[in-house]
């Protein structure tokens, strides 16, 4: 929001600098983007008295005229009328730059040298003469700037508003702000200007009338008719004030629907009476696709849900935002229909958002304007257009207003406020500082206020909105500083957070990259993913206003965002991508009940083993190198014997049969690790091998050993021996090595497969496997005969019970 310092004045007797109301207004809340002079520019433009006028020798219609400012002579070339000699006039100096853009610096015009330009009242955004340059005689002295030789001085102030604050969308609104700062430094009470109301209907019901189809989107739709307008450009002070805020004045009936929005908050918009077919105006939907041209000449596909302003068989404006090519005001407007409306705040943002199209008047609506301002508004802009057109108000107005706003009140006691704030104000300090700013108050003899916001404060709801309304007024920086009380036998941190900052830093400590992806999918994701029919992840919750198809409902799996994320990358040409993410998946209950929240790490690797280097050979990770990051991950948190078993083919979705695992621990299933199906794969586009696992944190982190022992160096030496057997090709190797571990041999540390191997000599349906056990003795070292004995049992126990055979 940007307004001038003069025309705030205009409605409140208050006499504080810029930068004062600037401070003031941010230490409530309204944060002061900036604060600069209208007529800094003018530090450039110099009183400069005409010396003489010679006509230019190479074009009839130009002059030089030799002109001096401070005591320098300079040549100007001038294309005015009523150059003349001895003439005191605005010389605008090379470099300088005026409000329209231009930047003047020597040029040659005709042959002939010019340095600067005289300038124009219009030029200098004084005023709508531009037929001659301005003339200064006697109104100024030679070689001072021009905004002190004609006094000129007025400060323009940006506001960054939030968008819960649509009342300080207007001069008015502004000035009750700046009311309630200064009300002990003599600031007076807000003048709003005098707006006559005439009875409603009247003769204008003869003329036309306003049918509200769809009052939910439209419970307030007014109209005034103006006859006989003659259309032309704006007074000097309307186009001031509209420039004063940055607005380009067009003409006098759409300045004066833009002055009272700024003025007043209240956009408006006026038709072209004798364009409206039938004469009448329809709110409606538009029911079905179609196109409409809107005012800035572009064609927009409309959806069948947005609001239309129709006549009597086209629409010719999109309401709340902006109107069409078919009923705009132009030169040849002989009578007009003026429009003020309230439309629902979510239609104006839908649409606004849907077209991409955004407007001064869908900023406003779409955050919530005055309902109550609606007739008041427009009388106030009927008015001035008749004073600037000349034209004739038809008598009366048409109110259609189905659906009337209801008075909120909000019950508050200081006692509360104070316990919040941590403040120590009474209930007629309370009383005051909302009386200020336009609230109404009853109190109850239990001390209990009553207190109804005014109708255009529609942010104000709750309890808490009023306490924010006092921390406000009274200022922020009254509220006493304090500490929070700490007991010196404070709790310590939640296990679970802590848990989940150690997961984050194990998996980045090897290598991975954390990774934040939305906590949407699309609608199809189950059917890409394969999810069986009783899967629960097909259980999602759909998302009622969806940024894109894509991100339609939430997720019910991690997997979606991140294969979205590998795509995103090798599209890009990062290639090797080792990446993890934490998060929650959602699955829905019922419509009524908020979803099952869980907790999942899900991990992803594709493309090289190693980046790219002159020591490491460009060799392709694969299942082995997530699952060994997977154990090494476990063991970090103090998970040694978690369990990888073939993950069956029907239990396969997105992962590949024979290339999956499912991992558990503590006789619990905590996740699945494998690789992508080169179907998924290709539906992303990745073009390469991706391997993922994925973890349930709530069971694992339920499941994590609460304390971790330690165990002494060993002071003897260790022996391994290695067993080779050849056994089924369905056999697991791990199956094997829990065996060895089960028969609780104390001298027995260890066993880990190092080599597997199918193929010939080796038998169809077999693989010889091998295997190293290490021994040791935490009393002795040991001897080759007593390792040797236990070692030779529990090779023949292994072959005993996995029907293996030993290599030939």
């Amino acid at each position: 929001m940007k307004f001038s310092l003069s025309w705030l004045k205009q409605y409140l007797d208050v006499d504080v600098a810029a930068d004062e109301i600037a401070d003031a207004l941010t230490m409530a809340g309204l944060e002061v983007d900036s604060v600069t002079d209208r007529y800094a520019w003018m530090d450039d433009v110099l009183v400069a008295r005409i010396l003489s006028v010679s006509p230019h020798p190479n074009a009839d219609r130009l002059t030089v005229c030799e002109v001096e400012a401070n005591g320098e002579k300079r040549s100007v070339v001038c294309g005015a009328p009523n150059v003349a000699e001895g003439m005191l006039v605005a010389l605008a100096l090379p470099g300088a730059v005026l409000p329209d853009g231009r930047e003047f610096g020597k040029t040659v015009i005709r042959g002939v040298e010019s340095n600067g330009m005289l300038c124009s009242e219009a030029e200098l955004v004084l005023g709508d003469d531009a037929d001659g340059i301005i003339d200064l005689t006697g109104k100024a002295e030679p070689g001072v700037k021009l905004s002190q030789a004609l006094n000129l001085s007025d400060s323009t102030i940006e506001i960054d508003l939030t968008p819960n604050r649509p009342d300080c969308l207007s001069l008015i609104g502004i000035a009750r702000e700046v009311a309630a700062a200064f009300r002990n430094n003599g600031a007076g009470q807000v003048q709003e200007p005098d707006v006559e109301i005439s009875e409603p209907n009247g003769e204008i019901a003869a003329s036309t009338s306003v049918e509200i189809a769809d009052p939910e989107l439209c419970p307030r739709y007014a109209a005034m008719l103006l006859r006989d307008v003659t259309i032309k450009p704006s007074p000097w002070w309307l186009q001031d004030r509209l420039i004063s805020v940055g607005i380009r004045p067009i003409n006098n009936i759409v300045d004066v629907t833009n002055f009272v929005m700024m003025e007043m908050g209240q956009p408006l918009h006026a038709f072209d009476f004798d364009e409206l077919h039938e004469n009448r105006i329809v709110v409606k939907r538009v029911g079905s696709k179609s196109k409409f041209t809107t005012l800035d000449e572009k064609e927009r596909e409309l959806s069948d849900e947005m609001l239309m302003i129709c006549d009597g068989e086209k629409g010719v404006a999109l309401a709340g935002v902006m109107g069409g090519m078919n009923s705009e005001i132009s030169d040849k407007t002989v009578n007009v229909l003026l429009e003020s409306a309230y439309f629902l705040p979510t239609s104006i943002r839908k649409t606004s958002r849907s077209l991409g199209l955004n407007s001064d008047a869908s900023h406003r609506f779409e955050r919530g304007i005055d309902p109550e301002i609606t007739v008041r508004a427009m009388h106030r802009a009927a008015s001035l257009m008749a004073e600037v057109s000349g034209a004739t108000i038809v008598n009366g107005h048409i109110d259609n207003n189905p659906i009337k706003p209801e008075k909120k009140e909000v019950k508050l006691t200081a006692h509360n406020a104070n316990r919040l704030l941590g403040t120590e104000f009474s209930t007629e300090e309370v009383i005051g500082f909302l009386d200020c700013i336009g609230f109404d108050i009853t109190t109850g003899n239990d001390g209990v206020m009553t207190v109804v916001p005014p109708s255009y404060r529609v942010d104000v709801t709750r309890p808490e909105d009023l306490m924010e309304e006092i921390a406000r007024i009274s200022g922020y920086n009254n509220i006493p500083v304090t500490f929070p009380d700490i007991p010196s036998n404070a709790k310590s941190g939640s296990v679970r957070v802590d848990a989940r900052e150690k997961i984050r830093d194990i998996m980045a400590g090897m290598g991975f990259t954390e990774v934040y992806t939305y906590s949407f999918m699309g609608k199809n994701a189950p059917d890409s993913f394969k999810f069986s029919e009783g899967d629960e992840r097909r259980k999602t919750l759909g998302v009622l206003n969806p940024l894109t198809d894509d991100l339609a409902v939430l997720r019910t799996s991690i997997a979606p965002g991140l294969m979205n994320m590998l795509r995103t990358n090798i599209s890009h040409n990062t290639k090797n991508v080792r990446a993890f993410e934490t998060g929650k998946i959602f699955i829905k209950t019922t419509d009524r009940e908020q979803p099952i929240e869980r907790e999942f790490l899900a991990c992803v690797q594709t493309g090289a083993r190693n980046d790219e280097s002159w020591h490491a050979k460009d060799v392709e990770c694969d299942f082995y190198d997530l699952k060994g990051t997977l154990e090494a991950f476990l063991n970090a948190l103090g998970v040694n014997d978690a369990k990888f078993a073939v993950l069956p083919a029907d239990d396969c979705c997105f992962t590949r049969p024979g290339k999956s695992a499912m991992v558990s621990y503590a006789g619990k299933e905590i996740g699945i690790i494998g690789e992508i199906t080169k179907n998924l794969a290709k539906e992303y586009d990745l073009g390469q091998s991706a391997f993922y696992f994925e973890l349930n944190m709530d069971v694992l982190l339920e499941n994590l050993p609460g304390t971790i022992t330690a165990t002494p160096i060993p002071r003897f030496p260790a022996i391994a021996r290695d067993a080779t057997l050849i056994i089924d090709r369905a056999q697991q190797a791990n199956e094997i090595i829990e065996n060895i571990l089960s028969k609780k041999e104390k001298l027995v540390e260890k066993a880990v497969l190092f080599d597997v191997y199918e193929g010939k000599p080796i038998k169809e349906g077999k693989k010889s496997v091998s295997f190293r056990i290490i021994y040791r003795s935490w009393e002795k070292t040991l001897e080759d005969e007593s390792v040797n004995s236990i070692h030779k049992m529990l090779v023949d126990d292994l072959i005993k019970e996995f029907k293996a055979d030993l290599p030939a």
